[in-house]
């Protein structure tokens, strides 16, 4: 495993203060991207979506802010066909912790997929979840929301790229599943869609990247640098047997 260099204390505190001056940078830069994604404009959503609840019972898109002005959606990566849930998905919505912190900001969190509600019931129950998970079967949202995809789908896009610009990136075709969050606003009994971020932009919602990011080991991604940190590590949720390596620990 390739390890930090050894150095004195001193040569350290030159080092972590030098590192501090980027930090501040950094975060004065996020609070400043922060001001610009609430300075967006927003979509008025007229389509009538329905979702299926746990009991049963059908939903609107209205329904699911539970009376509360905003709405944060999961899009869980569940296709209709698949008998589990994603489980780099689970690794994200394990953080949710305490949801009562953003209802008393007038703010509900949920989860929607693109699977049964029967099959999702059976996931939550085997997961320990409680939050409140939707299903879009049988309706275009997912689809329209750019986390689902299929043969109607003339040109389909994912993170703001079409197809095409994905093939050039190397991946040769979407798959049926992809995973995003998306944000909605109430007034009155409109609904608009304020914010959607797909791919890495979904860390923003769980906190165990940033805490890793300042770990000497760091997230354990091949992309990562320095390189070779972390190849004898357990697989990570996204690689095979990351469920049976994780029973281990």
């Amino acid at each position: 495993m390739s390890l930090p260099e050894i150095v004195s204390r001193e040569e350290w505190i030159r080092a972590r203060v030098a590192l501090l001056e980027r930090e501040k940078a950094l975060t004065k830069a996020r609070d400043e991207l922060a001001g610009e994604r609430r300075r967006l404009p927003m979509v008025e959503v007229t389509e009538d979506y329905r979702f299926t609840a746990a009991e049963g019972g059908r939903r609107t898109l209205l329904d699911l802010f539970e009376g509360r002005h905003q709405l944060i959606l999961d899009h869980y990566m569940f296709d209709p066909e698949w008998e589990d849930g994603c489980m780099s998905c689970a690794g994200r919505v394990d953080q949710y912790g305490n949801t009562a912190h953003l209802h008393e900001r007038d703010t509900t969190i949920a989860v929607v997929s693109h699977a049964p509600i029967e099959k999702i019931e059976r996931w939550r129950r085997k997961m320990g979840w409680t939050f409140p998970w939707y299903s879009s079967f049988g309706s275009r949202f997912s689809f329209d929301y750019a986390v689902s995809f299929d043969e109607t789908l003339e040109n389909p896009t994912y993170n703001y790229r079409s197809a095409a610009e994905w093939r050039e990136r190397g991946v040769p075709e979407l798959p049926s599943e992809l995973h995003g969050t998306s944000v909605f606003l109430t007034d009155g009994e409109r609904v608009f869609h304020t914010y959607s971020t797909y791919a890495r932009g979904t860390e923003q919602v769980g906190g165990t990247h940033y805490y890793l990011d300042m770990t000497p080991l760091g997230r354990q991604e091949d992309w990562e640098e320095p390189k070779g940190r972390a190849d004898a590590l357990a697989p990570r949720a996204d690689q095979p047997r990351a469920g049976q390596a994780a029973g281990q620990r």
